[in-house]
């Protein structure tokens, strides 16, 4: 082994096609499995959904042969006593006739359990059944009689086929003739179900294997591309792929910030909540004009008014993700509207202190100060219980803070916290990257809380040529 690690130095692009291996083979394999998984789980459900329907199937035709045969000795029935036994012997001979397919035909058991007609089993008859059971241990006789006295019923069970003397599964029907104390009935055997469900299971079966069979040369052909591609790499263009890679992760955790953060809690809190009430709005609405309700027009108009502040709330989550104030005219005057909208959407009063800066801010400095002082307004909003909120911006001569200050229920120091929310993980994460200060804690006993962010004076562009020029000039 040591030999063979000798003879072969895999290169770095190499490594890492070999590292790039071990979780695609992972995640192919549990692509595989669960694929596998979900379409056994899917064709159990539309086999099972077969198996019902071909089984009903089978119950409706048995009904259907009883009330077909008691129609045709019903008046026979019904005009004879209790004890007339030449009516129960046409009755009988009338239903020792009536036999239909391979195996099919009619039975007839008193509530004692003799047997009294089995045209295809006439050893049967005259003969007491009643503790018969099949091979999984059903007493069928006695289970049928007791279906029969309590009116009509089904009962599955394991029954010789008459044209092959072989046991199979059944799907019996019975019923009463209580002034005679008979329990009549006819059965059918579903072979041909469990079989077409057999076949259906093995089909499953072995579509899965295929997909296991495909999904192994992709994942192959996959291997062969990456080793491949790895041997080929050279020195140059990796460095240019860390370069690309280290770019594009940073615009990758910049558009999750921006995108999943924001966006998602915006629509879960805002719009789906509006949403929903313009649903509410409408399904009312609609109930009371199929009911012919004149007020009908109420709950639609109450829908349209929620739609309208739908729209509303989207305009507004567009301009939270990209405030073109901010470009326009600076962090200052973006964050003074930001604690206007605050203050009037929220209705706690909102003072904002800010310093002109004679240096302007990077852009980078900027979204992230302006983001970070939405999401401290949003946590006073949905956590502070405060009255009153201060934001002061200012530069110094060692860069910018920005102080949030509510008059809440106060928070304890962001350090001592055992685990970050989502929010203040964010805030720690954009300080990080500007290598700032993050600081949150609470001034007064229990009560209120301060943001307070401080970014370097690296992130303060210098003046413009033709301002610093100005400057220079006599007043």
């Amino acid at each position: 082994m040591k030999r063979f690690w000798t003879l072969f130095r895999p290169t770095y692009g190499q490594k890492l096609s070999l590292l790039a291996t071990v979780p695609l083979i992972a995640a192919v394999a549990a692509i595989a499995m669960l694929v596998a998984h979900q379409s056994r789980a899917l064709a159990e459900r539309e086999i099972r959904a077969l198996e019902t329907q071909l089984i009903e199937a089978k119950k409706r035709e048995l009904r259907n042969y009883i009330t077909q045969a008691r129609n045709g000795f019903y008046f026979i029935y019904g005009n004879a006593a209790p004890n007339d036994t030449d009516a129960q012997d046409q009755v009988a001979q009338i239903l020792s006739a009536m036999i239909y397919g391979a195996d099919g035909f009619f039975f007839v058991y008193d509530y004692d359990g003799y047997n009294l007609v089995s045209p295809r089993q006439t050893e049967r008859i005259n003969r007491n059944w009643l503790d018969e059971t099949d091979s999984e241990g059903t007493p069928v006789v006695a289970r049928l009689i007791d279906i029969a006295r309590q009116g009509d019923g089904y009962l599955t069970h394991l029954w010789p086929k008459p044209s092959t003397g072989e046991e199979a599964r059944m799907i019996t029907y019975v019923t009463s003739f209580p002034s005679w104390r008979w329990a009549v009935g006819t059965g059918v055997f579903i072979d041909d179900v469990l079989v077409t469900v057999a076949t259906a299971r093995a089909e499953v079966e072995a579509r899965v294997q295929r997909t296991f069979v495909y999904i192994g040369a992709i994942t192959l052909a996959a291997l062969l591309a990456v080793f491949l591609t790895g041997m080929f790499l050279n020195i140059r263009e990796r460095r240019l792929a860390d370069a690309k890679l280290k770019r594009l992760t940073q615009r990758v955790l910049d558009a999750q910030e921006e995108e999943r953060g924001r966006v998602a809690r915006e629509l879960h809190d805002g719009i789906s909540q509006i949403l929903v009430g313009v649903r509410y709005a409408l399904d009312t609405a609609r109930r009371k004009l199929d009911r012919g309700d004149p007020t009908a027009a109420n709950p639609l108009a109450k829908g349209i008014e929620t739609l309208g502040d739908a729209i509303a709330e989207v305009r507004r989550i567009s301009r939270d993700l990209r405030p073109g104030m901010l470009d326009d005219l600076g962090l200052g005057p973006a964050i003074k509207n930001l604690t206007e909208e605050f203050s009037e959407r929220t209705g706690i009063t909102t003072e904002f202190t800010t310093v002109v800066f004679r240096n302007r801010l990077d852009p980078e400095a900027k979204i992230a100060l302006y983001r970070i002082a939405q999401e401290a307004l949003t946590n006073v909003e949905r956590h502070a219980n405060a009255s009153k909120v201060q934001v002061d911006l200012r530069g110094h001569n060692k860069g910018a803070t920005l102080r949030i200050e509510d008059n809440g229920q106060g928070f304890q120091d962001a350090r001592d916290q055992p685990s970050m929310g989502l929010g203040l993980r964010n805030m720690q994460e954009r300080v990080d990257q500007l290598e700032g200060r993050f600081r949150m804690f609470t001034p007064r006993k229990g009560t209120g809380t301060v943001v307070e962010v401080s970014v370097p004076l690296s992130h303060l562009l210098p003046p413009e040529p033709d301002e610093a020029t100005t400057r220079k000039q006599p007043a």
